[in-house]
């Protein structure tokens, strides 16, 4: 993905979202509100693509979750293996 400013267009933004790349496709419409912040139509872009964004979020919460909850399983593990392993 781009950071080149000279990218940034309403359709980029839109191809960005339309691929699930919600942060990029926020990033862009705000720079482009920076621009022109008379863009009706970029609000109201903005605005679905921040409501995704925060549909997103519990799943990210989630995955990351899981990840504890198997570093937690995996450490407990290793502290039974150097137990066993101190006893021989």
């Amino acid at each position: 993905m781009t950071n080149n400013p000279g990218f940034y267009t309403k359709t980029m933004a839109k191809v960005y979202a339309d691929q699930g790349y919600f942060e990029k496709a926020a990033e862009i419409y705000r720079y482009l509100l920076k621009q022109d912040p008379e863009r009706h139509d970029l609000f109201e872009a903005l605005a679905e693509v921040e409501i995704k964004l925060s549909e997103k979020a519990p799943d990210k919460l989630a995955l990351l979750f899981g990840e504890w909850i198997d570093l937690t399983v995996k450490y407990n593990n290793l502290q039974k293996l150097k137990k066993i392993k101190g006893t021989l």
